[in-house]
């Protein structure tokens, strides 16, 4: 199967936006402040964003709490030419500890990761379906550690089943994460050693 270039296909996607003169409501996945950064100032020139933080994975609570705390610093202090929302779930540790049950042991970017990715794309298809977004997406494809291709996969059966659309991406191209990095520094954002559940702490 051939490799897809989902930069170019976002960067299509992006000149379709422009040339509609419309500004379409995106409801993005944010797994942290850092990650967001990038992906905010690139996409919020484009659309209507509301920014989903959804991670039942982070252990431990007060991880939580915190990398929340500083995406909404983020939010609020991040000029942007489309306003930026801020929408947070309830932090429910349990509904990752089910998925992970007999996957404690498996190796990190394993089936365990993968659970996870689904889990926390699925309910943000689900929101995005229910409030009536024009599309869906998530910050996972900026890390150089995650599979962009294993991802969008997850992306395109969710749209198809809630019927909404998926914003397909790689934000690591372009120096994506380069820029998030350099942007974390700008506004002083906390940056966390590991990817937030215990399982990847350990290791």
């Amino acid at each position: 199967m051939n490799k897809i270039n989902y930069q170019k296909w976002l960067d299509k996607k992006t000149d379709e936006i422009i040339k509609s003169g419309n500004v379409p409501s995106l409801l993005l996945h944010s797994c942290c402040a850092p990650c967001s950064s990038y992906v905010i100032e690139y996409l919020s020139q484009y659309f209507k964003i509301t920014v989903y933080y959804y991670n039942p994975n982070i252990s431990p609570k007060e991880e939580y709490y915190y990398r929340a705390s500083e995406q909404k610093r983020l939010i609020e202090g991040m000029p942007v030419k489309n306003k930026v929302d801020f929408e947070e779930s309830d932090y429910i540790p349990d509904e990752f500890y089910r998925l992970c049950v007999g996957l404690e042991n498996a190796p990190e970017g394993g089936e365990r990761c993968e659970r996870c990715f689904e889990l926390r794309l699925k309910k943000t298809a689900e929101l995005a379906a229910r409030e009536n977004f024009d599309y869906f997406t998530t910050t996972l494809t900026i890390s150089p550690l995650k599979n962009a291709q294993l991802i969008n996969d997850i992306g395109k059966r969710l749209a198809e089943k809630y019927g909404v659309k998926y914003l397909f991406s790689d934000f690591k191209k372009k120096e994506g994460y380069k820029r998030s990095i350099e942007l974390s520094k700008k506004y002083g954002l906390y940056r966390q050693n590991y990817c937030g559940c215990i399982f990847s702490k350990k290791q």
